[in-house]
């Protein structure tokens, strides 16, 4: 089978890496393809149109060649594009950003569209690129979060105890825990969320549902929220994320 060509495709960079003197290997969110691989060849020249472009957290449409093999390999890049609309951020924004492409890296399988996903990924990158967040980067992170585990199959349904499917009482504790999705919570577990709050999470969260939904319902509770995710999402990395241990380390300077 002859090899084909992408072409305009929506996409971000997540990561990349040297392959060669002049060469690098990139990891892409695309909206059509989901998550690919490719090689940039050249990209580290000082004359390569590459160069200036491939950049984390920058909106782009690429081009590049599917070898007859298809899916599953490494394929060419052939053009990358600018789309405009915003720079990298800085500071805290930069490192939340870095932190959900390390996410997207450790659950995302290659090749699998996500187009829901990208177009809210894309939708977070606005707002910390530019400056809406304010102070308000846990809501952003939290929202996230639980989109990402819920588009992958890996988030529960909370409006209802995992265990037994009953459905959680408005003024009852409960708790997110990794390996038994919601429980009712002991009296010394800390970051519990009565029902209500559970139920108007599940409700955010229902097919159709926005990410300015989501965000509105984990406004109140994101710092409760912030734990219980985060075991959640390492139980399914495998390990703790260098984004997070970054962030760790800076914040015992």
């Amino acid at each position: 089978m002859a090899a084909r060509r992408i072409a305009d495709e929506p996409a971000y960079v997540l990561h990349g890496y040297a392959w060669s003197e002049s060469s690098l290997i990139l990891e892409a969110f695309t909206r059509h393809h989901g998550r690919v691989v490719l090689l940039a060849k050249g990209a580290k020249k000082p004359t390569s149109n590459f160069r200036p472009v491939l950049l984390p957290l920058q909106p782009l449409r690429l081009a590049w060649s599917v070898g007859a093999s298809g899916e599953g390999e490494v394929h060419a890049l052939k053009g990358a594009e600018w789309a405009g609309g915003h720079v990298m951020p800085g500071g805290d924004a930069l490192l939340s950003g870095l932190y959900l492409n390390e996410l997207l890296m450790r659950l995302l399988a290659r090749d699998d569209a996500q187009p829901a996903l990208f177009d809210v990924y894309a939708g977070v990158v606005r707002v910390l690129c530019g400056g809406e967040h304010g102070e308000a980067l846990e809501p952003v992170l939290r929202a996230f979060e639980l989109l990402l585990l819920r588009h992958l199959g890996l988030l529960p349904q909370l409006d209802l105890e995992t265990a037994t499917l009953a459905a959680v009482a408005p003024q009852a504790l409960y708790l997110l825990v990794a390996e038994g999705g919601l429980r009712a919570a002991a009296p010394t577990d800390r970051g519990a969320l009565p029902g209500a709050a559970w139920r108007q999470l599940e409700q955010a969260l229902a097919p159709g549902g926005s990410y300015l939904a989501v965000l509105r319902a984990c406004a109140p509770v994101a710092a409760e929220l912030k734990a219980q995710l985060r075991a959640l999402l390492q139980y399914h990395c495998g390990t703790l994320l260098r984004t997070r241990q970054l962030l760790m380390d800076l914040q015992s300077l």
